[in-house]
């Protein structure tokens, strides 16, 4: 079970073949037809910024999810966690539609970020419920604060992208949920609560500004 929910497979992106016919209308797909995403004008530097370094975070969110299921989904959080992990599997979603609509490469770290977002999710869980709490409350924390510098970002953009703005406000909100529920199933609790929260903050961190750039 572990292997299959540790090696997710990777976004499919689109390949040059894929592009080169999406404006041709519609691809068919082992006799079914199907609408091609429809492409917009290449990025800003600030949109290519924030939809590659967003689709790894909410990546890393699923993998997080995936791995505190993997030991406590039988349990009496599975569903609050179940919850939780289908909203970011959604939220990761919208940003793989979004990388192949706007064409943007996604971070070269994606791999890494699969793997170390299940084991940290994983392991933390391995350590009790709180703690597991305690590990969603530090990286949904992070994940908040950088929503909100985005869409400060681009509301002080010449022409800020209304739709990018929207999804973005809808995801910060539901993160907050999260970081809140954790607060609510006793993440202050877990052991060395303090301590743990700083480290994972950090990652995050790390984490957020090299997939802002490679």
């Amino acid at each position: 079970m572990l292997r299959g929910v540790l090696f997710s497979p990777e976004p499919r992106l689109l390949s040059m073949r894929c592009l080169s016919s999406a404006a041709g209308g519609s691809a068919s797909v082992k006799g079914t037809e199907s609408a091609a995403t429809p492409l917009r004008p290449r990025p800003n530097a600030l949109t290519d910024e924030i939809i590659r370094v967003d689709h790894a975070g909410e990546l890393g969110a699923d993998r997080i999810y995936a791995g505190q299921m993997a030991i406590l989904g039988n349990g009496p959080l599975g569903k609050t966690i179940g919850h939780m992990w289908e909203q970011e599997k959604e939220h990761r979603k919208q940003f793989e539609q979004l990388i192949q609509q706007h064409r943007v490469r996604p971070t070269i770290m994606t791999p890494l970020w699969n793997v170390a977002g299940f084991v940290l999710g994983a392991g933390t869980a391995l350590m009790g419920e709180k703690a597991a709490m305690a590990c969603t409350v530090a990286v949904e924390t992070v994940i908040v604060e950088h929503y909100n510098d985005q869409l400060r970002q681009i509301m002080e953009a010449p022409n800020p992208d209304k739709e990018l703005l929207e999804t973005i406000t809808k995801f910060r909100d539901e993160e907050q949920e999260h970081h809140d529920t954790g607060i609510d199933h006793g993440a202050e609790q877990a052991p060395f609560y303090k301590a743990m929260t700083e480290v994972i903050k950090f990652g995050c961190k790390t984490a957020i500004a090299i997939s802002k750039k490679i």
